[in-house]
């Protein structure tokens, strides 16, 4: 896939006021401070896209960015940047409203067609990001795993890691979600996120 074009269109602070388009979506989410502005830009090719920030959870709205790409057809989609949850510095009131935006995107969006829920491969399986894992598995909302940073572990370490994490899966999952390896540093993963986005676009036009 090749991306033609992609721009900022808007931040909405709930679902209501989201865009109204009829456009697939695709969605990323991962806890705060594991790379995902760094991600989107590195997928999208454009450095300061999305706004990296050095202190995490500084995403608060829904962001919808624009794309046109070019793959086995050429297809108009929304890459979707939700607020991350975790380690920020708010009040329960905050964190609360929050979740329940998030949520309330994920489980009501007509349009999402798969979530990106980003890992980072040098933490051993993290209980918020299981819960949070079945939570979307309980809804059926569609998701793919993307481990971070990979470029930080040998390939023994992050093979172990992606080891422990199937393993930690198994525990609850019948069939494991796929998981993909990613670098915002070194662009590991790109064509292969891509790709994916590529497959479901077609399905979807199919």
């Amino acid at each position: 896939m090749v991306l033609e074009k992609i721009e900022f269109l808007c931040s909405s602070p709930s679902l209501r006021e989201c865009p109204k388009q009829d456009v697939p979506e695709f969605a990323f989410i991962g806890r705060s401070n594991v790379g995902k502005s760094s991600l989107i830009n590195m997928l999208a090719g454009v450095k300061g896209l999305a706004k990296v920030s050095g202190t995490p959870g500084k995403t608060r709205l829904i962001n919808h960015f624009k794309v046109v790409s070019k793959g086995r057809a050429e297809d108009t989609w929304f890459l979707v940047d939700l607020p991350g949850y975790g380690f920020a510095k708010l009040s329960k009131e905050q964190r609360e409203k929050f979740e329940g935006m998030i949520r309330n995107y994920l489980e009501k969006r007509e349009t999402l067609v798969c979530t990106f829920l980003l890992i980072d491969a040098r933490l051993e399986p993290q209980s918020i990001d299981l819960e949070f894992m079945n939570w979307l598995g309980d809804r059926d909302i569609s998701f793919i795993i993307l481990f971070t940073k990979c470029d930080k572990l040998s390939k023994t370490k992050l093979d172990a890691s992606l080891r422990d994490y199937q393993k930690k899966l198994s525990e609850t999952w019948y069939e494991l979600p796929l998981i993909l390896l990613t670098s915002s540093e070194t662009k590991t993963g790109r064509e292969d996120v891509l790709g994916s986005i590529d497959e479901m676009l077609v399905q979807i036009g199919s």
